[in-house]
């Protein structure tokens, strides 16, 4: 008999050994590798006349080859719906909503007239069935698929010809030639390039949903992420009704643009104006609080960012951030001790983007440093003021993109005065309603905001 051949993975990255290690040279994690036995297939001869050579000029590109799934917030992300032929990845935490958005997907799209199977490893079809049931949803030409056999997945898929594939999830898919368990690197990767093969080829969208490992990212190989077209990401938290689905990765469009919805017993639904949701609820005449318009891919956002300075009860003050980047956060309170003499050293600052939204936008720079100097000072902004602008370390305020749709969105939602960079005044239009103020450093918007 032959000598079976075994290799080692690791499980975190996909780094491949023929011998056992404890420590992965590529990822650094520790006993993550998983002994899995493996067959050289034997060399396919290709006809090599078979394979045809065209121009990029001639290819056709027509506006049928997006499909519309009628969630806006989805479609935006998307890059103005799905194209055929796409490969999908959805990740996520447990619960936060991917396979309560995919099967809304799968019923509004077999709704239009499209043919739509949806393939559970995770559930049978009972309970696919009470999900749709608890969220209205009713459809004629929805097919599901409780298997997790990728021979009888690719066998259904030649049976029912669908225009849009749903796998929930592909760690659940095994392929029967392969002896390790599902889920496992050597699982995810073959199952993946089997349906991406099947996409391509006959044209069919796919969506797959993906684990994330405790640190928050895909989990199996990285190569999974290089294999599919797009990986979207909801983000949020468990206990908060609102979800933000972003795109890391997109072949067909931008990848700064957000979606945002609210989780409700009806299912997710589109949140139009999300400004008008994270400032809901602000207090009113209260310091260590400003309101910031920040810009997620081609859409305008009205954010909260709140400051609390207090004495320190220990030698160590605290530096906590919860939306903006820690380190930027510290050169702001570096900026704030050097260039306006506050005296920092002594003090806890905690720093919070209200609604959970992640942001890294320098525009937020001048957002910080006014709500840090409120809270310290206890004295508060007005309401109706937005602040924007990008901070240098030696305290001049730069320039910021998109300013038109920044105060065009303040405006519409009722504030009366905004603060940006003198620089950017040549490149606005007047704007009815709204006070705008340039400005050159972070003493000129603190004597505006504060009075000095």
């Amino acid at each position: 008999m032959a000598k079976i051949k075994t290799k080692f993975i690791c499980q975190n990255c996909g780094y491949e050994s023929f011998k056992w290690l404890g420590k992965c040279p590529s990822c650094n994690e520790w006993n993550s590798f998983v002994e899995e036995v493996y067959e050289k297939n034997n060399v396919v001869k290709v006809d090599l006349k078979s394979v045809s050579v065209g121009k990029l000029i001639d290819v056709k590109i027509d506006k049928e080859d997006r499909i519309m799934t009628k969630i806006n917030e989805l479609d935006r992300v998307l890059g103005g719906g799905i194209v055929k032929g796409s490969l999908i990845l959805v990740g996520g935490d447990p619960g936060i909503g991917k396979s309560t958005l995919l099967i809304q997907v799968a019923s509004e799209l077999s709704n239009s007239g499209l043919k739509v199977l949806y393939v559970s490893g995770e559930e049978s079809p009972k309970q696919v069935k009470m999900r749709a049931d608890r969220l209205n949803l009713k459809s004629d030409e929805l097919f599901i698929l409780a298997e997790t056999n990728l021979d009888i997945i690719k066998n259904t898929i030649n049976d029912i010809s669908p225009d849009i594939l749903i796998v929930d999830s592909i760690q659940t898919v095994y392929d029967s030639d392969i002896t390790s368990a599902p889920g496992s690197v050597s699982q995810v990767r073959e199952a993946t390039h089997a349906l991406m093969k099947i996409a391509k080829s006959d044209s069919i969208a796919t969506f797959i949903v993906g684990h994330v490992t405790k640190e928050g990212s895909i989990a199996g190989p990285r190569v999974l992420e290089h294999m599919v077209d797009t990986v979207l990401y909801f983000e949020g938290e468990m206990y908060q009704s609102y979800r933000i689905l972003r795109a890391v990765k997109n072949r067909f469009g931008s990848t700064n643009e957000i979606g945002m919805f609210e989780m409700r017993d009806i299912g997710l639904v589109e949140v139009e104006n999300p400004s008008e949701v994270l400032i809901s609820g602000r207090p009113q005449n209260t310091s260590g609080t400003v309101i910031v318009p920040c810009i997620e891919g081609t859409r305008p956002m009205l954010v909260e960012v709140q400051s609390l300075v207090s004495q320190t009860a220990f030698g160590l003050p605290r530096r906590a951030t919860m939306g903006i980047d820690y380190n930027r956060a510290i050169l702001m309170i570096a900026v704030l001790e050097k260039k306006l003499g506050y005296s920092m050293q002594n003090c806890d600052v905690y720093i919070n983007v209200v609604g959970g939204l992640q942001t890294k936008e320098p525009a937020m720079d001048l957002g910080i440093i006014t709500s840090i100097a409120s809270s310290y000072r206890d004295l508060y902004i007005d309401s109706k003021t937005i602040v924007m602008g990008e901070v240098g370390l030696t305290g001049e305020i730069r320039r910021v993109s998109f300013i038109d749709k920044r105060i065009n969105e303040a405006a519409k939602l009722g504030f009366k005065r905004a603060i940006i960079p003198k620089i950017n005044f040549k490149d606005m239009n007047s704007i009815d309603g709204i006070e705008v103020i340039g400005i050159n450093k972070v003493e000129e918007a603190l004597e505006i905001v504060l009075g000095g």
